[in-house]
């Protein structure tokens, strides 16, 4: 469902206190260890995490790759993804402050492309699909967890949101569109969150991947 949103949500705000919210951090781990067990990354790629906002996902996959670069489009999120590179010294990972919308671009290529609950703040995914077809090795893959469709409610706040989730028919048929084959999605999480009279609700996240033909 597209959200007509005019607003951009300002992550540098965020930013410094992003990883002190448990569920994010919780998030990330499960993204990660779903990817690995379905892409299985090996020490000879070089790998692309966009969107990485404070790098949780990042530095996750950072042992299991020869290099991983973070790009995003907040500069909050990035000194943050830095200042946590050069804290553990690690030598096969950099940053990029791109934004898309901006029709900046990331450089370099790539054997894998992740990227963890961004493309509901993207108008057109369609666009970005083709953007990191370009940006793949043939044979490289391509991995997208972000939320199933809900009613809005996830984020309360939904500045910068464009999609209240995806049905993943139409997320695998943008794959597939886009020149992607061994399309397969999976749940990589479930998200509880507090709901109407004490309630709690429940909001499945998940991962499709894809191979560049």
């Amino acid at each position: 469902m597209l959200m007509k949103n005019d607003r951009k949500k300002d992550f540098d705000k965020e930013a410094a206190a992003w990883d002190k919210e448990p569920r994010r951090v919780k998030l990330a781990h499960d993204v990660a260890d779903t990817l690995m067990r379905a892409i299985k990354p090996t020490p000879v790629m070089d790998a692309l995490d966009y969107g990485c906002g404070t790098g949780l996902v990042t530095l996750c996959l950072q042992p299991h790759v020869r290099t991983i670069t973070g790009a995003d489009s907040s500069q909050g999120m990035i000194t943050v993804l830095q200042e946590k590179v050069k804290k553990q010294s690690l030598k096969n990972v950099r940053a990029q402050l791109v934004d898309f919308e901006l029709g900046e671009r990331v450089t370099g290529t790539f054997h894998l492309i992740v990227s963890s609950m961004t493309l509901h703040h993207v108008c057109d995914p369609a666009v970005l699909f083709e953007e990191f077809h370009a940006l793949l090795h043939p044979g490289g893959y391509l991995c997208i967890a972000d939320l199933d469709a809900e009613d809005g409610s996830f984020h309360g706040d939904n500045t910068g949101v464009f999609h209240f989730g995806f049905d993943r028919a139409h997320v695998k048929a943008l794959f597939k569109k886009t020149g992607f084959s061994e399309i397969e999605d999976t749940t990589a999480a479930v998200i509880a969150k507090p709901g109407d009279k004490n309630s709690e609700r429940q909001f499945a996240v998940f991962l499709i991947t894809g191979k560049r033909r």
